[in-house]
C-alpha cells in the first residue's frame, strides 16, 4: 500500500502478539501482519509457532535472553525499508517487545510521524487464555506480577506481592520458576499465605492451548506440591477472599449475589 512511509523510503515494524499458541486464538490483525511482512524476526521457540505462515519469508530466529539483539535487528531492517514481523506470543505489550522496542526508538530520537511507523498488535495473553481454560478467576480486580527478577530486583517484587496479597487482589503470577530461580515463588507463597486461607483456590496452567497443555486447580497450600508444572510456559492464577473452587474450576463471583436472586 503506498503511503508516507514508502515514499520516504522508510519501513515498517509489526510487533505480532501470535496468542498462546494455537492458531485458533491468533487474531485475524496479527496473521494479516505476518502475511504482509518480508522479514520475521522473534524468539526460536515464538517463530516455530507460526512456522506454517512464514515459508518463503527471511527468518532469524534468537534464543532466549536476547531480546536487546532481535529488537535492534528488527528496527534497522525496518530502517532499511523493510516490512518487518517482531514476533512475541501471548501479547506483546504484556512482559513482551514492544516496551524494549519503544525504549530503543526513544533513545535514538524516533519520532511518530518521521521515522518508521511501528504497530503493536495485541494478542492472546497468558492472563487470557489461562484464565478461560479454569473458569472464571478474574471477575474483579485482579493484579498480575512476574517472579523473574532478571531485570527487576527481588526486593522491589517482594513490594508488590505483598501489596497484592494485602490488597485481596486475584493476582496471576507469571514466570514462576526455572532452573536458576528456585526460592522467589516458595517466598510469594509464604507472603500470601500471612492474608489469606492456606484453602484459598490456586489454578496451574502450564502451556496453555499448546499440545502441551496441563492444569492442576489446588489451593494454596499445595500450590509447590507440583514441581513438574513449574517453569517459563506456566502462569498462576492465585484467587482472593471470595474466589471458591468448583467442579475443578476456579470461580471469582462478581458480586451479583447482593444484589439480585441468581436462580429463579
Amino acid at each position: 500500500m503506498y503511503s508516507l512511509y514508502s515514499r520516504l523510503g522508510l519501513g515498517k515494524l509489526y510487533v505480532v502478539g501470535v496468542g498462546p499458541g494455537h492458531h485458533d486464538h491468533m487474531t485475524f490483525r496479527a496473521k494479516k501482519a505476518i502475511e504482509e511482512s518480508q522479514i520475521i524476526i522473534g524468539y526460536e521457540t515464538y517463530v516455530s509457532l507460526v512456522e506454517d505462515l512464514i515459508a518463503g519469508k527471511e527468518i532469524y530466529r534468537y534464543p532466549m535472553t536476547q531480546e536487546v539483539d532481535r529488537a535492534n535487528q528488527a528496527i534497522e531492517f525496518a530502517e532499511r525499508g523493510n516490512i518487518v514481523s517482531l514476533v512475541s506470543s501471548g501479547d506483546p505489550g504484556i512482559y513482551g517487545m514492544v516496551g524494549l522496542i519503544y525504549e530503543i526508538l526513544a533513545e535514538k530520537g524516533w519520532k511518530k510521524n518521521e521515522g518508521i511507523e511501528v504497530e503493536c498488535v495485541p494478542g492472546v495473553s497468558s492472563l487470557n487464555s489461562c484464565s478461560a481454560l479454569i473458569g472464571s478467576p478474574l471477575m474483579t480486580d485482579f493484579a498480575v506480577v512476574s517472579m523473574s527478577d532478571l531485570l527487576v530486583p527481588w526486593e522491589i517484587i517482594v513490594k508488590r506481592v505483598e501489596a497484592a496479597a494485602l490488597g485481596d487482589f486475584v493476582t496471576v503470577v507469571y514466570n514462576p520458576s526455572s532452573k536458576k530461580r528456585v526460592h522467589q515463588l516458595k517466598d510469594a507463597r509464604d507472603i500470601f499465605l500471612k492474608y489469606r486461607s492456606p484453602n484459598t483456590p490456586v489454578a496451574i496452567v502450564k502451556g496453555a492451548f499448546r499440545e502441551s497443555q496441563s492444569i492442576v486447580v489446588t489451593d494454596l497450600e499445595k500450590m509447590l506440591d507440583f514441581p513438574d508444572m513449574m517453569g517459563m510456559i506456566t502462569t498462576i492464577i492465585i484467587g482472593n477472599s471470595s474466589s471458591f473452587n468448583y467442579n475443578n474450576m476456579m470461580i471469582n463471583p462478581r458480586g451479583y449475589r447482593s444484589k439480585y436472586q441468581l436462580v429463579k
